[in-house]
């Protein structure tokens, strides 16, 4: 078999059935939204600690003789230093030992946490990729994937961070014990000892990753232990050397031009189309591309044929099914976007009223988060981030629909409270109102389906169902998020090209 075997085969398992392949990658997405249930516990916790020890007493009236609003750009630094220093006093009646503990524990659990996900969601979506290339059910075996690999990935992971720090610390020793050596002859001789040492740790940091970048395939391809697949991957490398510097091109490739792309829009302030983009095609081609060339090595390679229609009708077609899967879902599950709503008011309400006590003294103004913005830019940046947290917000409910419910309380609360603060109400909800019938509805789509699927993944874990129909719930979700996109997508275009400046015809 050529080289270009595997990359059609990356391309069959994108056109054929994408909802049978991609669902792990937004899964993956879903990660920080997780884990960040952690530090919001922790937030609710210290809040409650700061209130039943009277700590926030008495904080309105100390804001009350504080100026809020930072200093010009143009100020000089003691202006800027004397701007801060109104807030140490309140910052001081914060910083408790209770409240430090409870930070760090929620730093360290949440870091402990994040680690041990993308280890196992990892496994998955390999276990995906290897299925696929062998025209194999992909979310159904990406779930077996990460029981049954799931250790062994997070072992790989362990390894291969041990391995780069002990590479870091020993040049870095070295790097350090030779420029003093040589700094008595000349600070020249030091600097050129340290610019060795760092191409030194380049070189042995790549080799590093390049060797573990196959290993966890080999686990899944030939569910290999994680010694034995760093064995099987140097033995990958030795007999197909071409096939495995194409890949590591590939990925250092993409890997610049993801740099690159990202540097240029970040200067037209689009942050989240990028990462969008990674998550959805750029992480699943490197891993399919990878995947598919060690299982030509292994002689497995036995990718679906791709469907007979062109690009262009399948991506029709493909939007034509989220519109219709993300309004069989609406239907069905009227009851769970009942709840939806009435937690989306009662959360909106709660930020309202805790802002409260606060709002005379700190002022939100959509005129300024308005100001010098690009409309195409803007759309792009609003559409990119919304459907990310559409994408985050139902997945992450697979953990039992606790992530998806921490989130749209958060962004309910927080929604309130800047609604209070906001110094023209009226304008604020002129601006909401154009693409706000658009986003809010997708939003609580993407709420709703999360709490769907934490209640399917709670009939999983009990073995209430069985993996075909949990694979089934993924997928169906992959399809309502798609239709979930294309209502964000309309409401990114109103709300950068309509929103910001159709009232100001009026005032």
């Amino acid at each position: 078999m050529a080289l270009s075997d595997s990359v059609s085969a990356v391309t069959a398992i994108f056109r054929n059935r994408p909802g049978d392949f991609l669902p792990f990658y937004l899964l993956g997405a879903a990660v920080p939204a997780i884990v960040r249930v952690i530090p919001f516990a922790a937030i609710l916790v210290g809040y409650l600690y700061l209130e039943a020890t009277g700590r926030l007493e008495g904080l309105p009236e100390q804001l009350a003789g504080i100026e809020t609003t930072p200093p010009d750009p143009d100020a000089s630094d003691a202006e800027v230093e004397a701007w801060a220093e109104q807030f140490v006093p309140i910052v001081e009646q914060f910083v408790t030992l209770p409240t430090i503990a409870l930070f760090l524990a929620a730093v360290v659990i949440s870091l402990l946490v994040l680690f041990v996900l993308y280890a196992v969601v990892a496994a998955g979506q390999l276990a995906t990729c290897a299925a696929r290339v062998r025209d194999e059910r992909g979310v159904v075996a990406g779930i077996a994937g990460v029981r049954r690999y799931g250790l062994r990935f997070l072992a790989l992971f362990l390894l291969e961070f041990l391995l780069w720090t002990i590479a870091i610390a020993t040049v870095g020793i070295l790097a350090v014990i030779g420029s003093i050596v040589v700094a008595a002859a000349s600070p020249l001789f030091a600097i050129l000892v340290a610019f060795l040492a760092g191409l030194v740790l380049l070189a042995v940091l790549a080799v590093i990753r390049a060797l573990f970048a196959f290993a966890p395939v080999a686990v899944v391809v030939d569910d290999a232990g994680v010694f034995a697949s760093l064995s099987k991957t140097a033995g990958f490398v030795r007999a197909r050397p071409i096939g495995a510097a194409f890949y590591y091109v590939m990925s250092v490739g993409t890997l610049l031009a993801i740099s690159t792309v990202s540097g240029v829009l970040v200067l037209v302030e689009i942050f989240t189309l990028v990462s969008l983009v990674t998550i959805i095609v750029v992480l699943p081609v490197l891993d399919a591309l990878k995947t598919a060339l060690y299982t030509q090595y292994r002689g497995r390679l036995t990718p679906p044929a791709s469907p007979e229609r062109s690009v262009r009708a399948q991506i029709r077609a493909g939007i034509g099914r989220g519109w219709r899967e993300m309004v069989a879902f609406v239907r069905e599950t009227p009851g769970t976007h009942a709840a939806v709503v009435a937690l989306a008011l009662g959360s909106f309400w709660v930020g309202w009223e805790l802002a409260g006590p606060y709002a005379e003294y700190i002022d939100a103004s959509i005129d300024a988060r308005l100001e010098g913005i690009i409309p195409p830019a803007f759309a792009l940046e609003l559409f990119g981030n919304n459907t990310m947290v559409a994408i985050t917000t139902a997945f992450s409910g697979v953990a039992l629909a606790i992530p998806a419910l921490a989130s749209l309380l958060f962004n309910g609360v927080y929604m309130g409270a800047v609604s209070r603060f906001e110094v023209d109400p009226t304008q604020l909800l002129a601006f909401v109102i154009p693409h706000g019938v658009f986003e809010i509805p997708a939003i609580f789509v993407a709420s709703a389906l999360g709490i769907w699927l934490g209640v399917v993944s709670w009939r999983a874990f009990r073995g209430s169902i069985d993996r075909p129909t949990f694979a089934d719930a993924l997928e169906r979700a992959f399809w309502v998020l798609v239709g979930v996109a294309l209502l964000l997508a309309v409401a990114g275009f109103v709300e950068g090209f309509v929103s910001p400046f159709y009232f100001r015809l009026f005032l």
